[in-house]
């Protein structure tokens, strides 16, 4: 009984491992590009963040800080991504968001006030995305960790590891409220974006009709292919 075991565990740890068993997930984000992204929807639009350093109430205070934080779709020759701007964001300025479909990774990369661009890379997990990268000269491991708590809620801390160290440092935390959004959330009423299939906040309209989307990067998607959308967005409502 004892060797069934261990030849069941050592069949499941290498299925686990085998890259056939990520196969779905490639193969359903080359066949749809916003297929990754479907968990990032409620981060689209802009957020007040509230942000504070690690350390004493008085070093909080201190250091203190508000920033606004703005998300939005990309398209371009059938890739799909998206945009983040930090307005008066104390240690980020812009960035990107896109899924390495052959690592099965999120990448990030962003442009600190310096104009000096970091690159992390990592998994999203249930409600968690985490991001590391290694600081090339100093070899101190940086890690971004956002939790996406409901609709109208998010947080993101930074933290550090010397090589020296075992475990991470937490050096700074934001805590992210969607403006103009109830904090109670959206409900079963309000309408989807044509092109994500998150909330839809802005009207368009085509041949007559209006249509919802969410941003100004779905706004222009949807301008460019109002055939391709509507047509997806009537063969789900019929299912």
């Amino acid at each position: 009984m004892h060797r069934s075991r261990s030849s069941l565990l050592a069949l499941i740890i290498l299925i686990a491992g085998h890259p056939c068993v990520h196969a779905a997930d490639k193969e359903s984000a080359e066949k749809d590009p916003r297929a990754p992204y479907t968990a990032f929807n409620t981060l689209i639009g802009s957020w007040r963040g509230t942000g504070e350093p690690e350390g004493s109430r008085a070093e909080k205070q201190q250091g203190f800080w508000i920033e606004t934080i703005s998300w939005e779709w990309q398209f371009k020759d059938q890739k799909v991504w998206l945009k983040v701007a930090f307005e008066k964001g104390k240690y980020f300025q812009s960035g990107e968001l896109r899924y390495l479909a052959d690592k099965h990774l999120y990448q990030l990369t962003a442009l600190t006030p310096t104009r000096e661009k970091v690159v992390f890379e990592g998994k999203l997990e249930e409600k968690r995305l985490t991001l590391d990268r290694i600081e090339p000269k100093t070899k101190e491991a940086q890690r971004i960790v956002i939790t996406f708590l409901h609709s109208n809620r998010f947080l993101y801390r930074y933290e550090v590891k010397k090589p020296e160290r075992t475990s991470f440092t937490r050096v700074y935390q934001v805590g992210a409220t969607k403006e103009g959004v109830p904090f109670a959330g959206p409900g079963d009423t309000d309408p989807e974006c044509i092109v994500s299939g998150g909330k839809g906040t802005m009207a368009v309209s085509y041949k007559g009709k209006t249509y919802y989307v969410c941003c100004s990067g779905c706004r222009d998607e949807f301008k460019a292919n109002p055939e391709k959308y509507i047509k997806e967005y009537e063969a789900k409502r019929k299912k």
